[in-house]
């Protein structure tokens, strides 16, 4: 019968079951803890996996067990690129422990090196929150601060003018009739307050980035206004209606622009914001009321542009030297910077770089005056959707100046309506940095008066475009800037003489040269025009490889012994004779050491560049030097993955040379560099030397007023009384990077003093703890402590990393709390090293 069998009662089927739940867990911990000693950790975190599913009060008991484990696990998922794997492991540990600072650090280091930089900065912003002190995940989030909330946020909320100048334009579009409200880009908010504040009945504000959003989010509650503003986390793009608001507003105000105008994407936005956002536009005559008709702030804008001559922007986008420490640059390569464009290229590119020209080190000379070179109307769809196919416009600029023409700098005026405008001129103390178009492929690039700068101007790809920049000369009355290479240009030309000089030009070439162009980031192109960089090597490497010669030793003994040890020393030789120096170099980026250090002698050289046009690049440049390209090795070709760099050169051979990256462009400490210089040193042979020996990182305090308005929004006067600096000061850093000190606006209030050594050959030397006192030789206000670096290649040859040459930045430690000092006293500097990572911190 089916039911014959008696069923147990309740209680004693809920003991049985926690009975038999215990020994599952007991079990499985014993298996977790076997896998350990057996160091199987995927299968161990298996086991706490179930244990802590079965029984989540045994959380705090294994916790530690577990993040160990975890990690382990995580290593080894990591090595395999079962990065899936990975992330769904650490998905499963925070859900287990949510508000584990450690483990959101960790996952956030993982997703760092794997190139989700958001992602990863949001996980370091969460560890930090949860535990304030943890210095691993803040060390870690000072460094990506920047992908979450970009710098320029600061500099923008600080500039009054520019909020002011919003504001009223805001303010009298609504009072006009424009009461239903779209904020484009909305960043923190503060243009949708405004247009609440002017009394707007339906304010929406969409905004992409995630963090960004949650800010506004904070920012609108804390002003009391979440009642009247619609935050979507979203792209203007895919804004529906009714589905994400509930019909077309009468106002968009937008600040999508960028150094280049077009940069952030405004254009494609505002045409799909007038087909199915917005109402439609006023036509010329009506009077009616303005909440009938669609609007845009800014209503227009005027692009300006001026030729100029600069050294700083030259040294960063052309390779302005032909021999590099006796290395010949050949011909037949071309480096350009990422900062072109080219129409021969289907690739999008952004074609400029931006700089604050008033404050560019050493200035620079307007070549020519300032010209028009476009305008747009942001409240003209037709207009807007034809800026995207119309054909490159042609403009001629006469020269005024003679000098060597280095760029074309771009700025524009943002009229925002009749009434009110903005202007990002180089003159204006602005928020904003300016477009920079550099100048590659002319044969002169000397010009002077009576000459004409030519030009191609286009909106191609959402951005604004400088193409085909070339001089029309007064002298030849021909376009030096063209290439004779192609057809089309040799069609062109006027007449006879110069068809013939054109074709002398095609004839004197080599017909099976190899050309090769080679992009470079702009600091490897500092790098390359950096002599006394190169040079310093050269002398450095020489005399190391020389202290290794057998012959030089034999030389530097006693006389009486000199017989008996040269003829060993010669016996050495000749048996080492086909047994040549390696030399690893392991610096980021493009580097032609290998090729200096490999014509020093007897040489293996080996390079650790990535790319493939860079491979090519070198294999040319030692080929162009009568350096059998051979003889040059690219190392990551022999190690199994990147990691493993570091290591000996065949299996019973050693280093003589090792060249590491202490320093990035930006002013940091490589990160792990201490960790790599302590592999380095085990794997040199005797007498062998890592590069740079030693570094000392010298500082001073200043006074400076920019570096405090760059840092963090200061109080809610700069806001028109917005309550937005507690909120977006989260996000401060207390260190600025890519900083230039030659031109920074700053007052020194004391004279640079030594801050920290690092000893990359003897790390007794090291403290990672040390207290520095500095004298104040000027009264003010301590704002910060910037700091560069002087790197010894031994006790003679050394680079500074502040020089005018230096590819290099600097960086500096800002104050959260400025502190007052006067002339004669002393403050007293805490400077810790830790992973690579250095604080300052003032002692009170």
């Amino acid at each position: 019968m089916p039911n014959s069998r008696p069923r147990p009662r309740r209680g004693a089927r809920s003991s049985a079951g926690a009975a038999g739940r215990d020994e599952l867990v007991s079990r499985s911990l014993q298996s977790a803890e076997h896998c350990m000693r057996a160091q199987d950790f995927g299968t161990a975190y298996a086991h706490y996996l179930l244990v802590l599913s079965l029984a989540p009060e045994l959380k705090d008991d294994v916790k530690e067990t577990f993040q160990y484990t975890l990690f382990r696990w995580a290593e080894e998922l990591d090595a395999l690129n079962r990065t899936q794997d990975l992330l769904g492991c650490y998905e499963q540990a925070l859900e287990l422990f949510p508000d584990d600072e450690v483990i959101c650090n960790s996952m956030g280091e993982h997703l760092f090196r794997m190139g989700f930089r958001d992602e990863a900065a949001g996980y370091f912003h969460k560890a930090v929150k949860l535990n304030p002190d943890f210095s691993d995940a803040k060390e870690n989030f000072y460094r990506v601060a920047n992908w979450l909330v970009e710098r320029w946020h600061f500099i923008m909320l600080n500039d009054t003018k520019r909020n002011t100048i919003y504001n009223a334009a805001i303010q009298k579009a609504v009072c006009l009739g424009s009461k239903s409200v779209l904020d484009i880009g909305a960043g923190t908010g503060i243009l949708s307050m405004f247009a609440k504040k002017a009394g707007a009945h339906s304010v929406y504000a969409c905004e992409l980035s995630k963090t960004m959003y949650e800010l506004a989010c904070d920012v609108v509650a804390a002003n009391q206004m979440e009642a009247g503003i619609t935050l979507l986390h979203m792209k203007s793009l895919d804004i529906e209606i009714p589905k994400h608001i509930p019909e077309r507003v009468s106002l968009v105000v937008t600040e999508t622009v960028d150094a280049g105008l077009f940069g952030e994407g405004i254009v494609e936005s505002l045409i799909h914001a007038w087909e199915h956002l917005l109402l439609q536009p006023k036509t010329k005559g009506d009077n009616d009321n303005c909440e009938k008709y669609g609007k845009v702030i800014p209503a227009s804008a005027v692009i300006f542009g001026m030729a100029v001559e600069c050294a700083e922007i030259r040294r960063y986008h052309r390779v302005g030297i032909k021999d590099i420490a006796g290395i010949c640059l050949p011909a037949n390569v071309k480096f350009q910077s990422p900062a072109y464009s080219s129409s021969d290229t289907e690739e999008t590119i952004e074609p400029y770089t931006t700089e604050k020209m008033s404050r560019v080190p050493g200035g620079y000379v307007a070549l020519t005056e300032c010209f028009e070179i476009m305008t747009v109307d942001f409240n003209n769809l037709q207009e807007l959707k034809s800026l995207a196919t119309k054909k490159p416009d042609k403009i001629s600029v006469p020269v005024i100046k003679e000098g060597i023409l280095d760029a074309i700098v771009v700025w524009f005026v943002l009229q925002l309506d009749d009434e009110h405008s903005l202007s990002t001129s180089p003159s204006e103390e602005t928020c904003w940095e300016q477009a920079v178009y550099p100048v590659h492929d002319l044969a002169d690039y000397r010009i002077k008066p009576g000459d004409h700068v030519m030009m191609e101007v286009s909106c191609q790809d959402c951005y604004l475009r400088i193409q085909n920049i070339s001089v029309f000369s007064s002298d030849y009355e021909m376009d030096v800037g063209k290439s004779f290479t192609k057809n089309k240009d040799l069609l062109s030309l006027g007449n006879e003489a110069e068809l013939c000089s054109a074709l002398a030009n095609l004839q004197t070439s080599k017909p099976d040269a190899v050309e090769q162009t080679c992009v470079l980031e702009s600091t490897e192109i500092a790098l390359l025009n950096n002599i006394p960089y190169h040079e310093g090597f050269k002398m450095a490497m020489r005399k190391v490889l020389s202290s290794l010669t057998p012959e030089k030793r034999c030389q530097a003994m006693e006389s009486q012994d000199s017989e008996m040890s040269c003829e060993s020393g010669q016996n050495n030789s000749e048996q080492n004779a086909s047994e040549p120096f390696y030399v690893l170099d392991v610096s980021e980026g493009f580097s032609i050491l290998p090729i200096i250090a490999g014509v020093l002698g007897r040489v293996k050289p080996y390079s650790s560049v990535e790319k493939d046009q860079h491979r090519i690049t070198l294999d040319l440049v030692s080929e162009a030097n009568h350096f059998s390209k051979e003889t040059l090795e690219f190392w990551l070709r022999h190690v199994e993955d990147e990691s493993a760099v570091l290591q000996r050169p065949k299996s019973d051979k050693l280093w003589s040379i090792i060249i590491l990256d202490v320093i990035e462009p930006s002013g940091l400490i490589q990160q792990e560099i201490m960790e790599k210089a302590a592999i380095s040193r085990c794997l040199l042979q005797s007498g062998g030397k890592i590069f740079p020996q030693y570094v000392l990182m010298f500082g001073l305090l200043v006074e400076s007023q920019t570096l405090l308005e760059e840092n963090a929004v200061q109080g809610t006067a700069r806001t028109l009384g917005l309550n937005i600096a507690p909120f977006i000061n989260q996000f401060q850093v207390p260190i600025r990077v890519f900083l230039d000190l030659s031109s920074l606006p700053c007052i020194p209030l004391s004279k640079p003093v030594e801050l920290l050594r690092l000893d990359l050959m003897t790390p007794y030397l090291n403290t990672s703890n040390r207290e520095v006192k500095v004298h104040i030789c000027k009264s003010g206000r301590v704002t910060a402590i910037p700091f560069w670096y002087h790197m010894f290649l031994d006790d003679e040859i050394r680079l500074d990393t502040s020089s005018e040459v230096s590819h290099w930045k600097q960086a500096a430690v800002v104050l959260e709390n400025p502190i007052q000092v006067e002339t004669g006293e002393e403050l007293v500097l805490s400077v810790q090293h830790h992973k690579s990572n250095v604080s300052i911190t003032v002692k009170q």
